[in-house]
């Protein structure tokens, strides 16, 4: 098998790429700063990814499409087991343990990729008419994106359950759905929303609210402001860091790495990092015109592109404290494996669904 065929190559996407590795490397630079036992297990999960880009890259999706919906409902068969039999972390029931070996997985991860899959496989069968897509055409997509969202909701896990959302209805809306359904969707947003407030979320969620438009910010962000305060335009040394160094700033290699960034390089490197994951966001866009008449590629472009965009722009508005706290990790930039595992694995998904958009391609028994 000639793995770097020639024509596999010319229709790899090597922008994006190009502009992930600076977030990726940046990011390492960052944690290892803070804390090198995470920076080596950091490394860890960057072997980890790599791994998992080739085998993913090279898998028959195209030609397995059939196998799409068989893929969302298993997934969200392991979000009901998360209701059943799901193990508690820090007040919320998000993970199933895997017997035996004891490790534990978190089904609304897992189900990203085949989530978008599931949209461009439902588009690509019905593609929208030229005045967008009718009320009963919308109902029957909504409901593949409500039902994994309501299941993620009653982890509880709210933030992440509104990623979906928004990326679902984000991807219908670029795809084409008729306007007067989407004025009647902010009219009954508009009626339920107190009533939502008051009996559809928890005493916690609640507070991060509450928090969020008082005054007086919550700790996490008043150490974040401050940090951020003190990088100014180009930065602190790492020494002079004092925030991260001195354990001030709550999880700094996380949830609040945006923080950390602009205490050792200001403004400039964090207007530097913003303006890649614009080209980014800006790019996988593209495709969604390029390859117009391709819905399950233009679908989980757009989707990624938008999945991309909501994180990034939550965890940046939550550490400046324009949003409430909520778990949810910067791009490929945060630390941790999970969530860096599951981008890179979309990234693969995208380059595989362009790369082979011919089917030819996968006949590689012909070329050996």
């Amino acid at each position: 098998m000639r793995f770097f065929d020639k024509r596999i190559i010319s229709h790899f996407d090597f922008v994006t790429i190009i502009l992930v590795i600076p977030i990726i490397l940046f990011s390492y630079h960052l944690i290892n700063e803070i804390n090198e036992v995470l920076g080596v297990k950091q490394l860890f999960y960057f072997a980890i990814a790599f791994v998992a880009f080739i085998v993913v890259f090279y898998l028959p999706i195209r030609r397995a499409v059939l196998f799409i919906p068989f893929l969302y409902w298993i997934g969200i068969a392991l979000l009901i087991m998360v209701e059943l039999f799901g193990v508690t972390k820090l007040g919320a029931k998000r993970w199933i343990e895997i017997p035996i070996i004891g490790l534990t997985l978190q089904p609304s991860e897992l189900i990203k990729p085949i989530y978008l899959l599931m949209l461009g496989y439902l588009i690509k069968h019905k593609p929208p008419p030229k005045d967008g897509y009718g009320l009963k055409s919308f109902a029957i997509l909504s409901m593949y994106i409500l039902l994994p969202t309501i299941l993620i909701a009653k982890e509880p896990d709210l933030g992440t359950a509104l990623i979906f959302a928004f990326v679902g209805f984000g991807v219908l809306f670029i795809v084409g759905v008729q306007l007067r359904i989407w004025v009647s969707i902010l009219i009954v947003l508009a009626i339920i929303a107190p009533l939502m407030y008051n009996y559809g979320i928890k005493d916690y969620q609640k507070k991060r609210i509450t928090d969020f438009i008082s005054e007086e910010p919550s700790y996490h962000v008043r150490q974040s402001i401050i940090a951020i305060g003190s990088g100014g335009l180009t930065g602190k040394s790492v020494d002079e860091a004092t925030q991260a160094q001195l354990k001030f700033l709550p999880i700094a290699t996380s949830d609040f790495i945006f923080a950390y960034l602009i205490e050792r390089y200001g403004f400039i490197g964090a207007l530097g990092l913003i303006f890649i994951y614009f080209l980014l966001i800006l790019h996988l866009l593209y495709y969604n015109y390029h390859f117009s008449e391709d819905y399950l590629l233009n679908v989980f472009s757009s989707g990624l592109a938008l999945l991309v965009f909501f994180n990034t722009s939550v965890n940046i508005l939550m550490v400046i404290g324009f949003a409430p706290v909520v778990g949810l990790p910067l791009p490929m930039f945060s630390y941790g494996g999970s969530s860096f595992l599951n981008y890179i694995v979309l990234l693969a998904i995208l380059e595989n669904l362009n790369a082979f958009r011919f089917k030819d391609s996968y006949n590689f028994e012909r070329r050996l």
